[in-house]
Parts: C-alpha cells; structure tokens; sequence
C-alpha cells in the first residue's frame, strides 16, 4: 500500500506542475505536443522532416528527453531550430518539473509550436503529464502491429498517431488493418496517419495537423 500511496503523490505533484505549465503555455499561446513512441521508432527522424516543412513557417523550439548523450538534440539543432536537451540520466521519462525548467529558459512569446520529443519508451511518458496541449505518438511497422494492444494507454493519451517507416511494409509482418482497427478501438476517432522519413509520405498531412493546432492555439490566446 506505502508504494501505491507514493506513486499517487509522484504523480499528483506532477500534476499539479503540468496544470502550472499549461497555463503558462496558453498565456504565451504556443502549442505544445508530446511526442512519444519506443526507442528506434523514429521520433527524432519525423522531428527533422518537420524542421524542415515548418521552419520557415511557425516559430518552434524542442525540447528533447534522452537517458544519455546529446545525439538528437545535435541532429536537431543542425535544422537552425532552437533546442533544449534533457538527459534523465536512466530515468524513464519527461516530467512536469523537467520541462518547466528549461521553458523558463525560452522565449515563449516568440514561439506558434513546441514539440517534446520524450525518452524512448511507450509506458512511462504516457502516465506523466508534461503539460502539452496533446500526445502524439510515433509507431514504426517494425515494431510489430500488436503493440497498441499490448501498450494500451499511450494510444489511448494520444490525439495523433504516426505508423511510420511504412515504406518498408512490404518487407515486414505488420497488419496495417489490424493496427489500424486496434488503435481506432481504443481511441475512437483518433487521427491516424501514415508516414514515410524516407519518401515523404504522410508528413504534409502531419505538418498541417501541426499548422491548424498551432493556428488555433494562437487564435484561442
């Protein structure tokens, strides 16, 4: 029961941060999204397509959570977008206090999109909170098309998500129809897209995803 009780507390106080972040964030009218998916799905791939589509469009930062290693952050920072790289040093995730942190550190009032690319990992990052506006999360076919099921809450958090590396699909055992029914299970109406960092499929629709969240943010300041 003691563990149960703290793991309450974690999560409460965390809460409580996010709600503070979240306020901060819709006071500067920036929006701010969640990215999560396992290590290797290629999250920082999809990031760098997006610099380069909406760079010279929206003004946008990232935040990028890692256990170790400045890596993405570096391969981030070469697309002339400001970064702020967090290492967690064997922690599992991004949390409230984490991100407010390094906000204080950005010129908010200058920024239309925040992007949070979180560790490598589909179940701690989808239990804390960071204060975004919404959770994306990034599903490569290589994963295998049981994983929503398997890992249920982040889909179920998540208001966006990307089957990536899908030019690969004929090459791997994926049921792109069963993946696809699965997440619309759990989350009904979920916006579900198809995405390719090698041939640029699907990453205009995810862009102007991107566009209309961050215009309607702005708008709603």
């Amino acid at each position: 029961m003691a563990e149960i009780q703290v793991m309450k507390n974690i999560l409460g106080e965390n809460d409580r941060i996010a709600a503070e972040n979240q306020a901060m964030f819709r006071e500067k009218g920036v929006y701010v999204i969640n990215l999560m998916g396992s290590p290797g799905a290629g999250k920082t791939s999809v990031l760098e397509k997006t610099m380069e589509r909406l760079k010279d469009e929206l003004n946008m930062a990232v935040i990028e959570g890692d256990l170790f290693t400045s890596k993405d952050a570096d391969r981030i920072e070469k697309h002339g977008v400001p970064v702020i790289q967090i290492n967690t040093a064997g922690g599992c995730h991004l949390d409230a206090p984490m991100v407010q942190k390094v906000a204080s550190q950005m010129n908010l009032e200058q920024l239309d999109l925040l992007i949070v690319e979180n560790v490598g990992n589909l179940v701690c990052p989808a239990e804390f909170a960071v204060g975004e506006d919404d959770k994306g999360v990034v599903l490569s076919i290589t994963e295998g098309d049981d994983k929503p099921m398997k890992y249920p809450l982040i889909f179920k958090e998540s208001a966006i998500a990307l089957l990536n590396k899908i030019d690969i699909l004929p090459y791997c055992n994926f049921d792109l129809a069963a993946a696809r029914e699965d997440i619309t299970t759990l989350h009904p109406g979920m916006e579900i897209l198809e995405v390719s960092c090698a041939t640029g499929q699907g990453i205009d629709a995810w862009c102007a995803w991107l566009k209309e969240k961050a215009a309607a943010k702005r708008k709603a300041k």
